[in-house]
């Protein structure tokens, strides 16, 4: 499991000082970069080297709490499966410190060749990280 702090700023608020809900997405997409980023993969890398992205193909999410201006969270994620063009991740967004879950997604992100964004088996290299 990887996980990441993110500050609330005001920019991430509606009127009412609650996080936008496409704002969530945001915070869920930063956790998987930086899960394949500690894993050796950043995603320019990816795309120079091995001419793969990612790119996302479903997305379940339930909304639990709300989130606020100023808030300190903490984004959990983790690889659930990997398919042979494809990986689905668990993710959750908690406060920082507390127990409490906020928001939960399940992601499936496709592997796709970077030129041509048709599919393409996930590159071997990362499928041995991704096992240990």
């Amino acid at each position: 499991m990887n996980e990441i702090s993110i500050r609330v700023y005001y920019e991430d608020t509606d009127s009412g000082g609650v996080v936008y809900y496409a704002n969530y997405l945001k915070f869920i997409e930063r956790g998987r970069s930086e899960y394949l980023r500690d894993l050796g993969f950043d995603q320019d890398v990816l795309i120079a080297k091995y001419n793969t992205i990612f790119a996302v193909r479903r997305l379940n999410a339930q909304y639990h709490l709300p989130v606020k201006f100023n808030d300190l969270l903490t984004v959990q994620t983790l690889i659930k499966k990997v398919g042979r063009a494809s990986l689905i991740f668990t993710q959750k967004i908690m406060h920082s410190g507390q127990n409490q879950v906020l928001f939960k997604a399940q992601v499936t992100v496709a592997c796709l060749h970077a030129d041509s964004f048709k599919p393409c088996g996930i590159p071997l290299m990362i499928k041995e990280k991704i096992d240990g």
